[in-house]
């Protein structure tokens, strides 16, 4: 059995790169770095990679992880700059005796010492949005950071068992210069593990850190809870926990895939949707939909919902 999911809509190209890989028996590692490269690649997803939203000082910053559920590797970057691909670096890391969670000039200098592709993050298209965002401030008004944090977010198996987790994000819209989320924070963006199964976030990564989910859900699958229910039992558990003691929660949206291929999916948001590719399922994106009980449920993306997904992303702007 193979399988990936991912967060978003935006990493079905990936995936379906990925799916192919795998039906021919690549590695996971391999398999989850070319679907991440992938939305890191295309501009048009501006909360990843290159086209990313910037910081409040207009520069891109991004966070990258890359885990092996085999060793426990870990290999992640925060806040690094004029760098391609966030999670090649990241993974690369994973594999150093030490020195594996590097940030800013640092992780930089890393990137340039291994040969990796120096690249202009910043496309005229988040230029734009930048510029239209300082305007819908006043002078008295303070920048607030982008409501959207759409990190993609990978979980991998491939056919000999092999199973690894991966990110990668520019994070919140006008966040502080500096500004690292859950992303890049094992245990709390992603953790995997190839005895039992794999998870990641996406969402308000500030939130998501106060209850390291994502490993809670490998921890439960660990204790013989399927996808769903561990997603289930850990998101809604911890988004009532956050309400109580601080009066809100922040978004929060988990994907998980255990070692058999099974997968759950659990979100405190509406509008969330995520792609899955398994040896028994084609690359399908999924809209998570809530009933009247406010009781979660999948529903395929419709065609129109696709199209209409890639019409507002590759749209004209215009600087207002």
């Amino acid at each position: 059995m193979y399988g990936i999911i991912a967060t978003w809509r935006m990493s079905l190209e990936g995936i379906s790169e990925a799916a192919d890989m795998l039906k021919k028996s690549a590695d996971a590692g391999d398999s989850i770095e070319t679907a991440i490269r992938a939305v890191e690649d295309f501009e048009f997803y501006k909360s990843v990679g290159y086209g990313g939203l910037p910081n409040e000082e207009m520069e891109v910053e991004l966070d990258a992880a890359f885990m092996d559920g085999d060793t426990l590797d870990v290999g992640c970057v925060g806040a690094i700059k004029d760098y391609a691909n966030p999670v090649s670096i990241a993974r690369m890391l994973s594999k150093e005796p030490v020195n594996n969670f590097l940030v800013g000039a640092g992780a930089e200098k890393y990137a340039h010492r291994h040969g990796f592709e120096r690249k202009n993050m910043l496309t005229e298209r988040a230029k734009i949005h930048y510029h239209n965002r300082v305007k819908e401030t006043t002078e008295n008004t303070e920048l607030k950071p982008y409501s959207g944090h759409d990190t993609v977010g990978m979980v991998c198996l491939d056919d000999k068992g092999h199973m690894t987790a991966a990110t990668s994000t520019s994070g919140l819209f006008m966040k502080h210069a500096g500004r690292v989320g859950d992303s890049p924070v094992s245990g709390s963006g992603f953790y995997v593990d190839s005895e039992v199964g794999g998870a990641s976030a996406t969402g308000l990564g500030e939130d998501v850190m106060k209850g390291c989910v994502s490993y809670e859900i490998v921890r439960l699958m660990k204790e013989g809870k399927t996808p769903q229910e561990a997603c289930d039992i850990a998101v809604n558990t911890f988004d009532k926990e956050l309400k109580k003691r601080r009066g809100k929660a922040g978004d929060m949206s988990l994907i998980a895939m255990n070692n058999k291929g099974e997968w759950g999916v659990t979100t405190n948001i509406e509008g969330f949707s995520f792609a899955v590719a398994t040896e028994n399922e084609e690359p399908t994106v999924y809209l998570v939909k809530f009933d009247e009980n406010h009781k979660q449920y999948f529903e395929v993306a419709s065609k129109e919902w696709m199209d209409n997904y890639m019409a507002t992303r590759t749209a004209p702007l215009v600087r207002k």
